[in-house]
C-alpha cells in the first residue's frame, strides 16, 4: 500500500495511473449510422495488420506500446484465438479504427482494445464502434463486460467509457520502462509523457 503523498518515479521508467471499469448488463442502446465513406468489418487479424493498426491509433500519440513488446509468435497466439475478436473501421479502403473483444475468461468479455486514428476523430464513428462492441460483447452468454484505461492514453477515454455505460470499479498505479528508451517506439511518440533518461 502506498502512503499519502509523492512518490519518485524512476528515470527510465514511466508511471500511469490505470482505471478499471465494467458494465454488468447491456444498457439501451441507439442504432447509428456510419458516414458513407467509413465501413465497419470484422477483421482476421495477423500481426501484421495488428501492429500497423495499433501503431496508427495509440503509439505515436498515446504511448501505446504493450503489443509491442511481444513476439511475433506470442502475438499471433493471441490473434488467432478463436476466442479473441478483431473488428475495424475503414475509410476510403483503409483501416483506421481496432476493436479487440476478448472472449477468453469464462462469463466475461475484455475490451482489450478500442480506438481511432484522427481520420476518424470527430465524426461520431467512435460512438458508431462502441455500440457494435457493446452488443456483440452481450450477445454471447456473459454477465461482464470490462475494460480498463489509463492517464497514458486519450484523456477523453474515461469519460468517453462512462458515457457508453461502464461503471469505474478500482484504480492500480503501473510503473513500466519507457518503450521509447528502450527502442520500441521513437522518442517523438506520447509528446504528453516526458521522457526522462537515467
Amino acid at each position: 500500500m502506498l502512503s499519502n503523498g509523492l512518490h519518485d518515479v524512476p528515470a527510465g521508467k514511466v508511471a500511469m495511473v490505470v482505471t478499471h471499469l465494467e458494465m454488468r448488463a447491456s444498457p439501451s442502446l441507439e442504432p447509428l449510422k456510419l458516414p458513407k465513406s467509413v465501413q465497419f468489418r470484422a477483421v482476421d487479424a495477423d500481426v501484421a495488420w495488428f501492429r500497423d493498426v495499433f501503431r496508427r491509433v495509440g503509439s505515436l500519440k498515446w504511448l501505446w506500446y504493450g503489443r509491442l513488446k511481444m513476439p511475433d509468435d506470442v502475438l499471433g497466439d493471441i490473434l488467432t484465438d478463436p476466442k479473441v475478436e478483431h473488428y475495424t473501421l475503414s475509410k476510403d479502403g483503409r483501416d483506421e479504427a481496432i476493436l479487440e473483444l476478448d472472449f477468453r475468461e469464462a462469463g466475461a468479455c475484455e475490451l482489450s482494445y478500442f480506438g481511432m486514428t484522427d481520420a476518424l476523430i470527430g465524426t461520431g464513428c467512435g460512438r458508431f464502434l462502441m455500440t457494435k462492441a457493446i452488443e456483440r460483447a452481450w450477445s454471447t452468454p456473459i454477465d461482464r463486460f470490462h475494460v480498463h484505461t489509463c492517464t497514458l492514453d486519450s484523456p477523453q477515454a474515461l469519460s468517453f467509457y462512462r458515457r457508453n455505460g461502464f461503471t469505474p470499479t478500482h484504480q492500480q498505479i503501473e510503473i513500466d520502462d519507457d518503450p521509447r528508451l528502450l527502442g520500441i517506439l521513437p522518442e517523438s511518440a506520447g509528446p504528453n509523457v516526458p521522457v526522462f533518461r537515467p
